[in-house]
């Protein structure tokens, strides 16, 4: 009895006696397994789902009418968009593909040729041009490959939120796009690309008219040539948001939307929600404060500056200095009206959109769905994994998916029966025979682009600057057909 009341007067006692009989390394081991699996869950990896699917990835879901033409014409023939996405294997979290396209995306090199075009209101943006032969040695294409570059079909490019022709994703997207002989433009926001910022006016997420100006000068110097557009993150909401607003009166042929935030006030809320989102957060608005810098007499003048330097998050920036030069009351009205998921029921023309369910910074609440199995022109692609314009695939995490992706849809698109050239083009903005960008004539001048700068003495008396322009006689639409056929044979 004695005994048995001892033991029960000290359980505590008993408790630590057993504990202090465990091993130590076992305790190391115990606590090592318990934060590998909270670190696995934080970061979301999916190894372990690799590895039971064999690391065939899982299939590629398409969302789309059951009527849609474009999905029968089309995308029914695009194998990538049929097949599955298998991450690489040693970046399997979509943090890791995100964070991996940032600091390790190994971009390839080469230069840019610079146009700078005036957007009426008294601001510039800069046109960064990249073709077939910017990318290609001459020995090792073909003497009917030697086309002229304005010829070719071409590539609007649309970068993400303080993105530019620099940044490295978007220099995969132009570089692999040129090399399979597309005629490549990346349309660098207001700001960006090493121009000034030269009236009382710079992008937000809802802004169009500088790409509608941008769209209107390319198909004026090239009205026979089928015209594409990619948006990427923000700037394929703003490419959204464009189509939706021209509707039928649309100048181009087709466009891809890559993470697209569709629903702005839905992001905010999703990138402030957790300790990894708000990473995300903080590294967007330290961009948007570098930006500001860049710009400090504008900004100083038409927004709060003061407000600016205390931002840490994208919306503290947005009110400070969007929603002063937008004239936006609140950043919540600003997210509303910006966001491109109110029209796309007016879309007219074949727009793929691609996105993936883990992006760490748009979220998969704000997905289409419902929207895309009403509206005939739209395809949604959505992946399990890949992250914020990640994707990087293969065991050396050289290849990037959705960018072979968006050049096999526009490739099969571009020799398909659904694309409608010039019909629509305004004769107003109609500006002659096609030209090369090395036709000399009184509105064209010279300079020499360094890291990304351009100088801009002279920008008055130029209506457009080009750098390192060649070309030579200009194509006939038939051989743009044939052009879009030999791409379209490629595939298989």
């Amino acid at each position: 009895m004695e005994m048995i009341s001892s033991f029960a007067d000290s359980p505590y006692e008993l408790l630590l006696t057993a504990l202090s009989l465990i091993p130590i390394t076992h305790y190391v081991i115990g606590i090592a397994l318990v934060s590998i699996v909270m670190i696995y869950d934080f970061l979301e990896f999916h190894i372990v789902e690799d590895l039971l699917s064999g690391f065939r990835g899982q299939r590629v879901d398409l969302t789309f009418n059951s009527c849609s033409q474009l999905y029968h014409d089309v995308v029914s023939k695009c194998n990538l968009l049929h097949g599955r996405y298998m991450s690489t294997p040693w970046l399997s979290s979509p943090h890791l593909q995100t964070t991996f396209l940032r600091f390790f995306g190994r971009p390839p090199v080469f230069n840019y040729r610079r146009e700078v075009l005036s957007t009426g209101d008294g601001g510039i943006v800069a046109l960064d041009w990249l073709a077939r032969s910017d990318v290609m040695e001459k020995e090792d294409m073909g003497n009917d490959e030697v086309h002229e570059d304005a010829d070719t079909p071409i590539v609007i490019v649309i970068p993400g939120l303080t993105s530019d022709s620099d940044s490295v994703y978007i220099k995969h997207l132009t570089f692999y796009m040129a090399k399979r002989g597309w005629n490549v433009v990346v349309s660098n926001h207001r700001g960006l690309g090493g121009v000034p910022l030269t009236s009382d006016f710079f992008y937000n997420g809802g802004w169009t008219e500088d790409l509608r100006k941008v769209v209107q000068h390319i198909r004026s110097q090239s009205p026979e040539v089928p015209l594409f557009v990619v948006g990427t993150s923000l700037g394929a909401n703003m490419m959204v948001k464009y189509l939706g607003e021209d509707g039928d009166d649309i100048l181009i042929d087709g466009a891809a939307a890559v993470c697209c935030p569709w629903d702005l006030l839905l992001c905010d809320r999703f990138i402030g929600r957790n300790v990894v989102q708000r990473f995300y957060d903080k590294a967007l608005g330290a961009g948007l404060k570098r930006y500001a810098k860049k710009h400090q007499d504008f900004f100083t003048r038409l927004s709060d500056w003061d407000g600016i330097e205390k931002a840490c998050r994208v919306r503290e920036f947005d009110t400070s200095g969007t929603c002063r030069v937008g004239k936006f009351d609140t950043a919540d009205i600003y997210y509303r009206e910006s966001s491109c998921v109110g029209y796309v029921g007016c879309i007219k023309v074949p727009l793929l959109c691609i996105s993936a369910l883990d992006d760490p910074v748009c979220t998969k609440d704000a997905l289409i769905w419902d929207e895309c199995r009403v509206n005939k022109n739209i395809i949604l692609a959505t992946t399990q994994h890949g992250g914020h314009l990640g994707y990087f695939d293969g065991m050396d995490a050289k290849g990037v998916w959705w960018v072979r992706a968006v050049d096999e849809f526009l490739t099969v698109l571009g020799s398909s029966k659904l694309i409608k050239r010039q019909n629509k083009m305004p004769k107003s903005l109609l500006a002659g025979p096609q030209k090369s960008l090395s036709d000399k004539d009184p509105h064209v001048g010279f300079v020499k682009k360094t890291d990304n700068q351009i100088h801009l003495d002279n920008l008055p008396k130029m209506g457009k600057i080009f750098v390192e322009a060649q070309g030579s006689e200009t194509l006939s639409r038939i051989d743009s057909i044939l052009f879009f056929l030999k791409r379209f044979m490629d595939q298989f």
